[in-house]
């Protein structure tokens, strides 16, 4: 049935429910005799045009009517238009109320979903609202800067998301939550991409929001402030354990210029070439182990930028030619011009170049070769890379696993004595963690060492 016709077949049926009984007595009168064929048939076919007339009336205003109500349920509004059957003026009026009444309620609905999203969308706490079968319905902008997606994506996460409702703690804090009708806490550590400390609220909602919302997610980072803590820690453990040894020889020394060297000047100056060599590696150990607090900090915020690796990498080639002069190091460059990281921070991606050459430099022949290569890479992982490769003595397969930990060195006499730290490949590692990346190291004894940095790329 249409809006403003009726079907013939439904037209037809109408009108023989409505004719039909005076119809039929019409024809029966006639048949047996008691009235006269001729008027009777005039009567019959009278009743048969106002049936017609009737039926396709009273179903253009049903039809009409119907096509409102149907407008109504769709959350829009209408009202009745005027029938053409008196009898059906009441019903009009009163399906124009009920379809304002539809409507009203509508925008109310409308209203207070806006309303749940603008209130969830500001609060500065990353939230997540659950379903009564727990899928994610909504993430807050913070969440999603929580998770690394992008601000102009309202909905749930899929990826972070789902690793983080897996969570055994999480998911049992949900399912006391759904149970019990009260809140409850969780804490998390996420180790992928990197690691995270979260602490959870879990709130079931009572009555449920607009949009089926039955739980609210908030979590609270507290990677930065755990991160705080240990890095007081290592901190002092590690200066007092690294610091140690200069500040012992600088106290012998000074013990000795008070004492039988006093006058003597040629141990005077001898001693204090010493002194202030031991001062100059003190005064970059404390740089380094403040510049790796410093990275640990921000490691679990994703960084934003885009690198070109060639520029990147012919600023740094430049930067480094007093250090390869003094060792009479060569360096050959392969950089493809459409290397672009992203997202990625150019100031702590020239650490990670500046740090691997200085290795090379310091760690390969003199009068050697130090090689350094950036291109794009396809695949399964497609992406940037760039490596860098030395004419070293090589690594031994049991060190690999170990170079990127604080104050680990393969050869401590030769390390120290060629002005390294220790902390260099921590850095490195703790950078490239920074930026989703991966470090690979390729080494064989006597044949040098690669070391390659994947990072992402749009």
């Amino acid at each position: 049935m249409g809006q403003d016709g009726p079907a013939p077949r439904r037209w037809l049926g109408s009108a023989s429910l409505i004719g039909g009984l005076p119809f039929g007595l019409l024809a029966g009168l006639a048949l047996t005799g008691q009235a006269q064929p001729g008027p009777a048939l005039l009567c019959m076919m009278l009743v048969a045009c106002f049936a017609l007339a009737l039926s396709r009336f009273w179903l253009r205003d049903l039809g009409r009517l119907s096509a409102v109500l149907r407008r109504s349920a769709e959350g829009g509004s209408a009202d009745a238009p005027p029938p053409h059957l008196p009898a059906l003026a009441e019903v009009a009026d009163g399906v124009t109320r009920l379809s304002r009444s539809l409507a009203e309620r509508s925008e109310q609905i409308n209203r207070m979903r806006r309303v749940d999203g603008a209130i969830l969308e500001s609060l500065p706490d990353p939230l997540l609202v659950l379903g009564a079968d727990r899928a994610p319905l909504r993430a807050n902008a913070a969440a999603r800067a929580l998770f690394g997606a992008r601000a102009a994506e309202a909905g749930p996460l899929a990826g972070d998301t789902a690793a983080l409702l897996r969570h055994p703690a999480l998911a049992g804090a949900v399912d006391r939550a759904l149970a019990e009708g009260t809140r409850q806490a969780a804490d998390l550590i996420l180790p992928v991409p990197v690691p995270r400390e979260l602490a959870a609220q879990v709130i079931p909602l009572e009555p449920p929001l607009a949009d089926g919302g039955r739980l609210i997610i908030q979590l609270s980072d507290r990677t930065r402030e755990r991160a705080v803590e240990r890095m007081r820690a290592d901190f002092v453990a590690n200066a007092s354990h690294e610091l140690r040894t200069p500040l012992a020889s600088l106290m012998g020394f000074i013990e000795t210029l008070r004492g039988p060297a006093e006058n003597d000047p040629e141990a005077r100056a001898r001693f204090l070439g010493i002194m202030a060599e031991q001062s100059e590696r003190m005064r970059r150990l404390i740089e380094d182990l403040l510049g790796l607090s410093r990275i640990e900090l921000a490691e679990h915020q994703a960084p934003t930028g885009r690198v070109p690796l060639a520029e990147m990498a012919r600023s740094e080639a430049e930067a480094m030619t007093p250090i390869l002069a003094r060792r009479d190091v060569t360096l050959q460059l392969d950089l493809a011009e459409d290397a672009v990281a992203a997202p990625a921070d150019a100031e702590q991606l020239a650490q990670v170049l500046r740090n691997l050459l200085e290795n090379a430099v310091r760690h390969g022949h003199a009068g050697g070769v130090v090689k350094l290569a950036a291109a794009r890479v396809g695949g399964a992982r497609p992406g940037v890379m760039f490596a860098v490769t030395d004419d070293g003595p090589g690594i031994a397969r049991e060190h690999i696993p170990r170079l990127t930990e604080r104050f680990y060195r393969v050869d401590k006499a030769r390390s120290r004595n060629a002005g390294g730290t220790g902390l260099g490949l921590a850095i490195v590692k703790h950078i490239v963690n920074r930026h989703r990346g991966q470090l690979h190291i390729e080494s064989r004894e006597g044949e040098g060492a690669t070391f390659k940095v994947w990072l992402p790329s749009e």
